[in-house]
């Protein structure tokens, strides 16, 4: 078994280098977008480029200076409004944080009666390891540490698009090139951002650790899992109530607006029209981004718990043990290379190029990490090695464990554009369902609904062959190691994904600035193109979420000493059927809580239209500030129940059922979760794109659907408005549900194969 090329020293720089790089990378876009200037200057606009600006002023037929001082006014309420939820959020979320951290050191702490002595290892018993108080506080604290960086990454994500929304509305007068140059750029803040500083953090975590822990790695890469819980428990407040304010604003916008009053999408007579701008920034930039923060942590601490206890740990070979870590890394470089494909190498002079770009970005950034893989895996392992297999020790190659992440990266592509096939108006499934609206709502929602059913076979069948390949050559480990595979481009993809949030709300400022037509038929190309591309980002989110699961359920059983995990006895059965059943009660519950949100911001905004005199003439101004405030009460109250569904199914199943039981909830609630979150999010876009397809009328089987108010374009408005919640609430806050319960149960592992199964104990 020969050693690692690379050395102890050199992983030590390298990971926390490559974070660095990220951070800088990220401040650097931040600088170039910070130079669009939102203010007006007159003596400099005087100055500088004056002829440029008169004619644009003459081409556009606006005055430049009411214009940016509009969209600045208009930027200042979205980012105030989505301050005010996420503060109003995270208060009710920090007392949970703290309740919960209280759990879990209660919960481990006990496992061995708070004892300070030394304990058997659990794997192997020859060997003595630090106490398990000792695991409980450093579980609590990562737990902590988990938590606190995903509100981080959910809250700076919401900024940086709160700053880039008018931004890229004023760099639209110049051209759709310049307007997606800001909009990438910025999403590219919030990718790099995120990316380093959640390695940062964790490698930190584990070189602080180390210095109490010593050679106990099984103790010390076991307390790390609570960096995972952590980042998770925040990702499903973050989803689930920004899911939720998203849309009861949408909805409530769409169908009072659109469907009762004719009136335009983000036109500034909608009550609403603010509020649905905020919860682009709450639901789809700060939840998304500590949902992939979230999956990003649980699958490099599943890989590490497997690795402590492989040859990686047994021989306390620290560069091949960080191996998750280094992937991560050199993802870091690979998504800042590619990055520059979008924004120096290539410039976007027509709306046509702008999807063709941000998919060219998957393809590269793929591509290269390819190679990066390869390459990090001959510096940082041995040439051969043995992974923990359900108590024995299988042998692997480097080659293999390569392979293993390979194979989850090119799966995480496929799912991409197939995701992207079913969602994209460029393709017939969407066109299809458009055309579908020729005969009503009813025959659009039966054709969307089909296609969201069907659009869950081939990424299914992606993930399927990286779970065989992957556990073929490494076991849970291998599965580890693929899902770190499929994130190992985050930081572009979460570039991509938050690019759409931020044109679509600068094509609400557009309107709502009262800019020309041809400024807006800009911004509604990128965000058509953006709208493609959050789909894609969805169906990366879940790819990922079933691999992550796979393996913290591996890492669970093995942690549970469960040997086999057998169907045909009762206590897994019924854990499986149950667990199968979870899914589609928390989609009930999301969904019912959009619907009574949604109710009350159509009783307002219709109130709004009633009572107020001027609206619908522009005379007098809608109360964007109520709307706001119903957006927020409702999501604040209603987040509250599926999260305490997600969080307390494990602690009771494994208190009161056992590790057995609970091991069944989790393999049913994988294999049903996966399917419903994939066919709900694509049945949602294709809503979504169908509707923007008929209004876009690009081609001549679109214009005989259109145009804007005709039966056709009312009944795709109906679809889009059901799709909503499916798109952006549920389907998105299922992934977080099946990784969630996986890893709460790998942390709580240690208590409930102790002191669990207590029903079954009474009634032996």
């Amino acid at each position: 078994m020969t050693e690692a090329i690379l050395s102890d020293l050199g992983t030590q720089v390298l990971i926390p280098a490559c974070a660095v790089v990220g951070i800088l990378f990220a401040l650097l876009q931040y600088t170039v977008v910070s130079k669009v200037k939102v203010s007006v200057d007159k003596s400099e606009s005087a100055r500088k480029n004056s002829a440029i600006e008169r004619l644009i002023e003459e081409e556009e037929g606006l005055h430049d200076h009411s214009v940016v001082a509009k969209c600045a006014e208009i930027q200042n309420a979205i980012s105030e409004g989505a301050e005010s939820f996420l503060f109003t959020e995270y208060r009710y979320v920090g007392v949970f944080m703290i309740a919960f951290a209280v759990l879990i050191f209660l919960f481990l702490g006990s496992v061995e009666g708070f004892s300070t002595n030394s304990r058997t290892c659990t794997y192997d018993k020859t060997k003595m390891c630090k106490p398990a108080l000792a695991t409980a506080i450093a579980s609590t604290l990562s737990f902590l540490l988990g938590a606190f960086t995903s509100v981080f990454s959910g809250y700076f994500g919401m900024k940086i698009a709160t700053y880039a929304n008018a931004r890229t509305t004023l760099e639209a007068r110049k051209g759709v090139g310049k307007a997606f140059i800001v909009a990438f750029r910025s999403g590219a803040v919030m990718g790099f951002l995120l990316a380093a500083s959640g390695l940062l953090v964790l490698w930190a975590t584990i070189n602080v650790f180390k210095l109490y822990y010593h050679d106990d790695w099984e103790g010390l890469f076991e307390a790390i899992t609570g960096y995972g819980l952590g980042g998770s428990s925040m990702a499903l407040f973050g989803r689930v109530g920004g899911g939720i304010y998203t849309k009861a604003a949408d909805v409530g916008a769409d169908l009072v607006g659109k469907v009762e009053r004719n009136i335009p999408e983000d036109d500034p007579r909608n009550p609403a029209v603010i509020a649905d701008n905020v919860g682009d920034n709450v639901g789809d930039i700060a939840g998304m981004g500590s949902d992939l923060f979230g999956s990003y942590a649980e699958s490099s601490c599943a890989a590490l718990v497997v690795a402590s206890i492989s040859s990686f740990g047994v021989n306390h070979d620290f560069t091949a043990m960080l191996y998750p870590l280094l992937v991560s890394s050199v993802g870091i470089l690979v998504c800042l290379m590619t990055t520059l494909f979008a924004t120096d190498f290539f410039e976007i002079k027509v709306v046509d190029q702008i999807e063709p770009a941000l998919k060219r970005q998957l393809v590269i950034s793929t591509a290269f990490m390819t190679v990066g893989i390869a390459l990090i895996s001959w510096l940082a392992l041995p040439s051969s090695f043995t992974i923990f297999h359900f108590g024995t020790q299988k042998v692997v190659k480097s080659w293999q464990l390569f392979l293993c992440v390979g194979v989850g990266l090119w799966a995480g592509l496929i799912i991409g554009f197939v995701t992207e096939y079913y969602t994209s108006n460029a393709y017939s499934p969407v066109q299809d369902v458009a055309d579908s609206c020729r005969t009503g709502a009813a025959t659009n929602v039966i054709f969307g609904l089909a296609l969201g059913y069907k659009s869950v076979i081939i990424p299914i069948f992606a993930i399927a062959v990286a779970i065989f390949v992957s556990f073929s050559f490494a076991a849970m480990y291998g599965i580890a190691v693929a899902a770190l595979g499929m994130l190992s481009t985050i930081a572009t993809g979460l570039a991509i994904d938050a690019y759409g949030p931020i044109s679509d709300n600068a094509g609400g400022i557009a309107e709502m600035a009262g800019m020309s037509h041809r400024i807006r038929e800009r911004t509604d190309a990128l965000d058509a193109a953006g709208n493609t591309t959050a789909a894609i980002g969805k169906g990366f989110a879940i790819g990922s979420a079933a691999l992550v699961s796979l393996a913290l359920f591996g890492a669970f059983v093995s942690r549970a000493t469960i040997t086999t995990v057998d169907v045909l006895t009762p206590k897994v059965f019924i854990g499986l059927i149950v667990g199968a059943m979870l899914p589609y009660w928390f989609s009930a519950m999301t969904m019912k809580s959009v619907g009574s949100a949604a109710l009350k911001m159509v009783e307002e905004v219709r109130r709004q239209f009633n009572n107020i005199p001027g609206i619908m003439e522009g005379t007098a101004k809608p109360d964007y500030a109520t709307c706001v405030k119903i957006s927020t009460d409702a999501s604040i109250k209603e987040m509250i129940p599926p999260g305490a569904l997600v969080m307390l199914t494990p602690l009771i199943v494994g208190i009161f059922f056992g590790v057995e039981t609970l091991a069944g909830v989790l393999a049913g609630s994988l294999v049903s979760g996966v399917q419903v979150a994939i066919s709900a999010s694509n049945t949602g876009g294709a809503w979504d794109n169908a509707k923007k397809y008929i209004e876009a009328g690009a081609s001549e089987h679109a214009r005989t659907l259109g145009p804007k108010g005709s039966d056709p374009h009312k009944a795709a408005v109906i679809g889009d408005t059901i799709g909503d919640p499916l798109k952006d609430t549920s389907g998105p806050s299922l992934n977080i549900l099946i990784k969630l319960m996986a890893v709460e149960s790998l942390v709580f592992a240690p208590f409930f194969a102790t002191h669990g199964g207590l029903l079954f104990k009474i009634f032996k």
